[in-house]
């Protein structure tokens, strides 16, 4: 496939990966699928915004500029003569950096978070963090050391464990196109062969 055409499909599915990691991170604030009357009371990683910044917002730029590849003409990117497809390419890579930080970051705050629980209202009628280094995760009857928010534990789990595949699958696919970026930096893409009366890659 040519480098072009490989950044379009990346493009392709970054985008709907971007918009189930905004959602995510959204459905956070209402813990248990209930709103809550303090927001004090939300887990601390929730306001890290890793699913809305990381995963989202930060994820569309570089998603678009890989979209955009493909319809870029071989005498230059966007109508402009001055700069040609292996500049093209080349920007691609930045943006696919930019990526990649921006998925990691909300990798990292998932995992930090699955690891830490989430806060909820403890026996004692003081919200807290009941667990540590992940303990909840392998004995499910300490689950009910959280009182309230209800269900809020395989809440904060189920989501926090979507925003951590989504944040792998992103960086791995922002990998893939520095990659891609570069080979197409290096080598052009193939079909721009011939164009512009030359008679090979641009």
């Amino acid at each position: 496939m040519c480098t072009g055409g490989c950044a379009k499909c990346l493009g392709g599915t970054l985008i709907p990966l971007a918009v189930f990691g905004f959602l995510a991170n959204i459905l956070l604030f209402f813990p248990g699928g209930k709103v809550i009357d303090n927001k004090e009371h939300l887990s601390q990683e929730v306001w890290f915004f890793g699913g809305i910044l990381g995963s989202g917002v930060l994820m569309l730029f570089p998603a678009l500029v890989f979209l955009g590849l493909k319809n870029n003409d071989c005498c230059g990117c966007c109508g402009n003569e001055s700069c040609g497809k292996r500049f093209a390419m080349f920007t691609s890579t930045i943006f696919a950096v930019i990526g990649f930080v921006g998925a990691g970051y909300s990798f990292i705050i998932s995992a930090v978070s699955i690891n830490k629980g989430p806060r909820c209202l403890l026996g004692n009628s003081t919200w807290g963090y009941p667990f540590q280094d992940g303990n909840y995760l392998t004995d499910e009857g300490l689950w009910s050391l959280c009182r309230q928010p209800e269900n809020v534990v395989p809440w904060n789990l189920t989501l926090f464990s979507i925003l951590l595949v989504i944040g792998g699958i992103q960086m791995i696919l922002c990998a893939i196109q520095v990659v891609n970026g570069l080979l197409g930096t290096l080598c052009g893409d193939c079909q721009c062969c011939g164009c512009c009366g030359g008679d090979g890659p641009v």
